[in-house]
Order: structure tokens, then C-alpha cells, then sequence
């Protein structure tokens, strides 16, 4: 469901495309959308995360990252979009949300890379999960 935004520039329409399209795509792939945007600290607004879902099948929170690019590029690496600054503050938002929430059960991060416009045609989704981004090592797909 779209969003209005303040900001109508041609990256802020695309973002909220690209978010779109990525909850469509966990809706269909069996996650609940429990919160979209949601910034969980009033007191430090860079906190935000895009979607929180819940997988039903593991029990467990997903925190979610989007990244819209408008085309697939030999050059960019995956999760090259998300730099070190970004990455402690989605650490921080998701445990101010679990805090907030009061959520005890299993969770996770995840990043889905959306590929196209919304002109474009079907986008090509990219769901990398498991990101190494909370403190237990071994299980997590590495930033590079």
C-alpha cells in the first residue's frame, strides 16, 4: 500500500516502490507484516527499519533492509549499498524495536535487493538472509 512521503523525488518514489514490492513478495512468501518504516527510538530519528515480518513457520522476527537499484550492475557487489555507519544503526533500531515491542523469540536480519523501476516492468528480487548484523557469529552471511 503506498505511502504519502514529503520528499517526491525520483529516489524517494522508487524507494517506497522497491519497499512495496519487497513486502508483497514476504506476504506471498508466507511472512506477516508487522510494522513497515517504523522508527522505534524517539530520541535518535536515523533509527528506522523498513519492514519488520513475522515468518510463521520459524516463529521468528524478521528485520528487513531494502535496497532499490534501478538495474542489476556487473560492478556492485551485494550488500555493497549498506555501509558500516548504516549497518550499527539497523543494529540499534532492531534491538530499540525488540526492546519496545517486548519481543523474547527468535529473530533475524534480513536484506532484500529490488532490481528495476517502477516503469520497468517485473523487478528482480534479490533475498539475502541471515546477515551477519547482531552479535552471534558463524551462521550469517558476510558484508563485503
Amino acid at each position: 500500500m503506498p505511502r504519502p512521503r514529503e520528499d517526491t523525488s525520483v529516489s524517494a518514489v522508487r524507494g517506497c516502490w522497491g519497499e512495496d514490492v519487497a513486502a508483497e513478495y514476504l506476504r506471498r512468501g508466507g511472512f506477516v507484516i508487522v510494522d513497515r518504516n517504523s522508527r522505534p527510538s524517539a530520541r535518535d530519528r536515523r533509527l528506522e527499519i523498513d519492514i519488520v515480518a513475522w515468518e510463521r513457520s520459524t516463529d521468528t522476527m524478521v528485520f528487513v533492509e531494502v535496497k532499490q537499484h534501478a538495474s542489476v550492475s556487473p560492478y556492485a557487489r551485494r550488500l555493497r549499498s549498506v555501509d558500516r555507519r548504516k549497518r550499527e544503526n539497523l543494529r540499534r533500531a532492531c534491538n530499540a524495536w525488540r526492546r519496545t515491542n517486548r519481543w523474547r523469540g527468535g529473530y533475524r536480519f534480513d536484506v532484500i535487493e529490488i532490481y528495476g523501476v517502477p516503469e520497468g516492468g517485473r523487478p528482480v528480487i534479490d533475498h539475502i538472509r541471515q546477515v551477519e548484523l547482531f552479535a552471534r557469529r558463524g551462521r550469517f552471511v558476510k558484508w563485503d
